[in-house]
């Protein structure tokens, strides 16, 4: 499987190139333009990219770390398909770590924070007929957060986790309820500005169990894109 490079994503060769791959071939998993069992190469993506095959190894164990792709020794090593329990646990886990970002939030919140949060708010509503924007904004939405938490390292923590998620989530594009994810956010926002922590994380609660009204219906219309449940 050739690996295609453009302009767009040309690497930095002043700073470290396996990051640089690693990311690059991480977005291309979870935006399922990779997809479940296709067998990447390690030669082809260091020939595409004019780079030694090192960092693209040192790139391949971190994906395999996040789940993303297996490493099948003399065979190759290839994407790998999205676990149901690998989602659950995800969001298992983001649960309890923003529930505490949003409660610490609204006990430490200030004005320029709360009118940053509402910007972003009205930025969202302006892209809720492009699903993928509303993705980028949701993301952002969450690390800045954390960011004015002041838990921006335990956000990278979580995008490290959120992988499957996110694959689902790019999976149930057309399906997405953007204005109700919204109508989300404000509340956690509304919570946070009234500094009712209790509330934000509740709020926060309810948002991110909605993937689980709409996992199983994107499983049974991508049934290749998921482990089969024994």
């Amino acid at each position: 499987m050739t690996i295609q490079n453009n302009s767009a994503q040309a690497l930095d060769l002043s700073a470290a190139v396996g990051p640089q791959i690693y990311r690059l071939l991480r977005k291309r998993i979870i935006r399922n333009t990779l997809n479940p069992g296709t067998r990447v190469s390690e030669s082809e993506i260091a020939l595409e990219y004019s780079v030694s095959r090192q960092p693209v190894r040192e790139a391949f164990i971190k994906l395999a770390e996040e789940g993303l792709v297996e490493i099948r020794p003399q065979r190759g090593t290839f994407v790998c398909k999205i676990e149901n329990q690998a989602v659950m646990d995800a969001r298992f886990i983001r649960e309890a770590i923003e529930k505490d970002i949003v409660r610490h939030l609204a006990e430490n919140i200030d004005e320029d924070a709360i009118a940053r949060l509402n910007r972003e708010i009205s930025e969202q509503r302006s892209a809720e007929a492009d699903a993928a924007r509303f993705m980028e904004l949701d993301d952002r939405f969450h690390a800045l957060l954390a960011e004015a938490a002041g838990k921006g390292r335990v956000w990278k923590t979580v995008e490290g986790l959120k992988s499957q998620m996110d694959r689902v989530r790019h999976l149930s594009l057309m399906q997405f309820p953007i204005p109700k994810l919204i109508g989300q956010h404000e509340a956690i926002v509304d919570a946070i500005s009234k500094r009712d922590g209790e509330g934000a994380a509740l709020a926060m609660r309810g948002h991110l169990r909605e993937i689980l009204d709409y996992l199983p219906g994107v499983a049974e219309a991508n049934p290749g894109f998921f482990e089969k449940r024994s």
